[in-house]
Formats: structure tokens, sequence, C-alpha cells
């Protein structure tokens, strides 16, 4: 019990330690970028009293670690500063983007976990078959086809030629604000309203750009299910189970892949992390007004404290699941106790 805490607590601490570096990360990224960010802010044809005045409020002109320690504290109190884009705060900014990242990741490691974790089992349980190919080879082309490629060829297909789905964006025209925003959950807020064709237009629209990040996920996933039962199958255990007679179903699923659930869950949630990050080509190609489309179009606006801000959500949203995946691992796996 006595090490159980020991090492809660050191990963625990080791939370603010990591969060710190990557504030010393984006805070040498913001001043190392060729990108002068009191011109972003006042023109590049100001005045040069108006510039220094700039320079002087944002305290550019101060020493390098009285840079940093203003904004740490500014971060730590929640303070990433205002978008030049937007004209709105980088939180605001930031809560109004994320939950259309948020529907978007999460409906998609639903499909790649759900349809991942089955091709996976059954790849392994029939291995060396053309099932067990046909995984392979579809795992191979999840992983080797790039994101943009596919999100076209969907485009091009269902969109443009047999006209099953709708285009860009989150809703479509006619449904644009009739559902009150309470979640930022799209599909969430128009079942609360009771509004039953926004919510399947939601639906529709989110069909594309869910599962081309899901076909994405899911090879992955299907690869790392099948290399877990593997090793699992070749247990002793196992072999100790078909000798007593046990059904293969019984043995793959209440004995082998129970044994796999410890490493997937770290799979799961950081595959689930990366989709939150936000997907920044698939968000961009379907016009999905989430949090990789601002961190895009903040970019190429110059608006580097919304790239900051950002980027600093994105870390910590990996630093929170990869705690809760540890976390979890060591509830689950016995040998840890």
């Amino acid at each position: 019990m006595h090490n159980r805490l020991k090492a809660l607590a050191a990963t625990a601490a080791s939370v603010p330690i990591t969060l710190f570096g990557l504030l010393i990360v984006t805070f040498l990224i913001g001043r190392v970028v060729p990108i002068d960010p009191v011109l972003a802010i006042v023109g590049d044809r100001a005045p040069q009293d108006v510039v220094e005045r700039a320079r002087l409020e944002l305290g550019l002109d101060r020493p390098l670690i009285e840079q940093f320690w203003r904004y740490l504290t500014q971060t730590l109190s929640g303070d990433f500063g205002r978008s030049v884009m937007t004209s709105n705060t980088v939180g605001q900014d930031i809560l109004r983007f994320f939950p259309a990242t948020f529907e978007l990741a999460t409906y998609a490691i639903i499909i790649s976990a759900v349809l991942g974790i089955a091709l996976g089992v059954l790849a392994a349980v029939r291995q060396g078959t053309w099932v067990d190919q046909a995984v392979r080879v579809f795992c191979l082309a999840g992983h080797s086809l790039p994101v943009f490629v596919l999100a076209l060829v969907s485009l091009l297909i269902f969109y443009a030629w047999l006209g099953w789905l709708p285009g860009p964006g989150r809703q479509g025209i006619v449904y644009q604000d009739m559902v009150d925003v309470r979640t930022g959950v799209l599909t969430v807020d128009a079942l609360l309203a009771g509004d039953i064709g926004a919510f399947w237009n939601a639906v529709a629209h989110l069909a594309q750009p869910a599962g081309v990040l899901a076909f994405f996920s899911l090879a992955y996933i299907a690869r790392m299910t099948r290399a877990f039962m593997l090793a699992e199958l070749r247990s002793e255990y196992v072999t100790t189970a078909r000798a007593k007679g046990l059904s293969t179903a019984r043995i793959v699923w209440r004995h082998a892949f129970r044994n796999t659930l410890v490493p997937l869950v770290t799979v799961l949630f950081l595959t689930y992390a990366g989709l939150l990050e936000g997907a920044v080509l698939t968000e961009t190609i379907f016009s999905w007004p989430g949090l990789g489309q601002y961190l895009t179009v903040s970019l190429l606006n110059a608006d580097m404290n919304a790239v900051l801000g950002a980027t600093l959500v994105v870390g910590l949203i990996y630093v929170v699941l990869n705690l809760l995946a540890d976390l979890l691992y060591r509830l689950m796996d016995p040998r840890t106790k």
C-alpha cells in the first residue's frame, strides 16, 4: 500500500513539472518565431511611436526572465491574452471552439474503439488466414493514406457524386442558430431542445469528418489489439484453458481479451488525446469550427496569443489524459498493487 501511494504521488508530482516545461517551450516559441507580436497588433504601417508604445505595454522591452515571469503569472491566472483575429480573449475563443473538436473527437474514438478492437481480436483469433491478411491490409491503408486525401476522397464520393451526405460545415443553413447552445456539443444540445431534425442534421454533418478520423485511428487500435491478443493467446494459461475444454469464445473474451484491457487503456487514451488536440487538416477541409481550425487560422494570421493559448490547452489535454491512463493502468493491473 505504501509503495502504491508513493508511486501515485510521484505521478501526480510529475504533472506540474511537465506543465512548467510546456510553459517554457511555448514562451520560447513565442520569442523565436519570425513574427513580431507588436506589428501583428498595430499593423506594419503604424507610426514608430505607436509601435514603441505597444512594445512597452506588452513588456517586450524588459529582460527575458521578467517577460517569462509575466507570461507565467498571466497564464496560471487563466489570462492567455487577447486574440488579434477575433478581438476576444483567447480563453473565450477556446471555450467557443473546443466543444466542436470535443464532439468530433468523441464520436471518432467511439467508432474507432468499437471497430478497431473487434477487428484486432478477429485478426488475432484467425491468425494466418485470409481474414487476418485482410485486416492487416486494412490497417496498412489506414496508416499509409494521408488524412487530407481520405477527407477529399470522402467529399468527392459521398457529397459530390452520390449526394448521400451533406458538405462541409457543422450544420445546415436551415438549422443555423435554431438550437440554444447549452453544452456546445451540437448533437446533445439538439436532443436537449427536442429538435430531432437538427439532431439528425448534425449527425449527418458529423459522419464524414468523424468517419475519416475514425478510419485513421481504428487502424492503429486494431493493429495494437491484434499484437496484444496474439501475446495473450500464446500464453500458458490459454493452453491450460483449452485443455480443460473451455469454449473458444470464453477463452478469447473472458480470459485473453480481459488481460489486454490494461495496455489497451493507454492506447485508447493517447489516441483520444491526439484527436482532441484538434485534427487540423480534417477540420480545415470540412470547415469544422473546432480548435484545430482555430489554431490554423490564428497561425496564418500571425495571432501568436491564440496560437500559444491553444498550444497550451493541447499540452494540458495530453498531460491530463496521460495521467488518467496511468491511474487506470495501476487500478486495473493487479501486479501494480
